[in-house]
């Protein structure tokens, strides 16, 4: 076993959450009389925070600080009513964390979800899986890709950086990997595609669970 710990993302890596996360932002959007997207194009909308979705959603003449701030606020109630309506692990996911838990391998999230969900998610879809570390997005630290939250979480694993893997979906992810001095491993069954992955530093693709269950627990670190 080549490494020793493995931190993921959630959203789009762990979890499929993009129905809920496009329900509950089209309802702001709606409530607001703004254009509203269809749930695939918020693949390229989320990733980055609530902040950048909505940067992202409003019409570019729209975007004003209190108005984004508004969004924000009224995102939280909605996503609150709908988090655990669609959204379920990936296939597989559940089956790999407890083989790493069972390897004695250190698990950890680190996401840009608004921490409270981000453990609310966990907790729900994951609670027979245990983490070391489940880290969301507070005002402790910058969102991802700035490496601050993931440095400290490093700091507190006590496990040698060469023997820790970062898993995401996204190139905020594969940018806070390298930003930690983690190996990056970029999965496509979430948000993103392979290319962009690839541009923003991945150092190993999976294209499926199964790929990523055999390089985590099999292959480990290849050169």
């Amino acid at each position: 076993m080549s490494f020793d710990a493995v931190v993921f993302d959630l959203d789009g890596t762990l979890l499929d959450s993009l129905e809920d996360i496009a329900a509950a932002a089209n309802r702001v959007l709606g409530e607001l009389g703004k254009p509203t997207y269809p749930v695939a194009e918020y693949k390229q909308l989320v990733g980055d925070g609530l902040a950048m979705l909505f940067q992202r959603a409003l019409p570019e003449c729209e975007v004003k600080p209190e108005l984004k701030l508004d969004c924000m606020r009224r995102f939280e109630h909605a996503y609150a009513e709908c988090w655990n309506n669609q959204s379920k692990p990936y296939d597989g996911i559940v089956e790999l964390l407890k083989n790493l838990n069972n390897r004695s391998v250190s698990l950890s999230v680190l996401s840009n979800k608004a921490e409270d969900f981000t453990k609310r998610c966990v907790q729900h879809f994951f609670g027979d899986v245990t983490f070391a570390f489940v880290l969301g997005q507070t005002e402790r630290f910058p969102r991802k890709p700035d490496p601050s939250s993931g440095k400290w979480l490093v700091s507190q694993l006590g496990v040698d950086i060469d023997r820790i893997a970062y898993v995401g979906d996204t190139n905020t992810d594969m940018k806070t990997a390298l930003g930690c001095g983690l190996h990056a491993i970029g999965v496509t069954w979430g948000f993103r595609p392979e290319s962009e992955l690839l541009a923003a530093g991945a150092m190993q693709i999976c294209n499926d669970v199964g790929q990523l269950t055999d390089y985590l627990l099999s292959s480990g670190r290849k050169t």
